[in-house]
């Protein structure tokens, strides 16, 4: 399991905000330090810690939890969509022939 990449996801999240280390902590009522190992995946915090950090955040617990949770690829799939929109339809059709091409030489697709 990646754990680490709930950290990453924070401080993803964290920057897209706008916020420092410093006032997330202060936010979530960490210490800067901690809130520093979390980011790092040095730490993974407990679930009330956790549920602090995402509230002061403002975002869903799936955005944070995306790579650890099997679910979590459906808000990296509405996420995708999104980007997807914004962009041509020739270009679009470009990405699409590309990730079939992927998925195609994949070893790993599920029956």
């Amino acid at each position: 399991m990646k754990l680490e990449s709930i950290g990453k996801n924070i401080r993803k999240y964290r920057k897209m905000k706008k916020l420092r280390q410093e006032d997330l902590a202060e936010k979530s009522g960490l210490s800067t330090n901690y809130l520093g190992a979390i980011e790092r995946g040095e730490k993974i915090p407990a679930l009330e810690t956790l549920i602090g950090i995402i509230n002061a955040l403002g975002v869903s617990a799936d955005m944070i939890l995306a790579d650890v949770i099997d679910t979590g690829y459906t808000v990296k799939d509405s996420l995708l969509a999104e980007k997807l929109d914004k962009i041509s339809a020739e270009d679009r059709a470009k990405i699409y022939d590309v990730i079939d091409t992927m998925l195609r030489h994949s070893t790993q697709i599920k029956p």
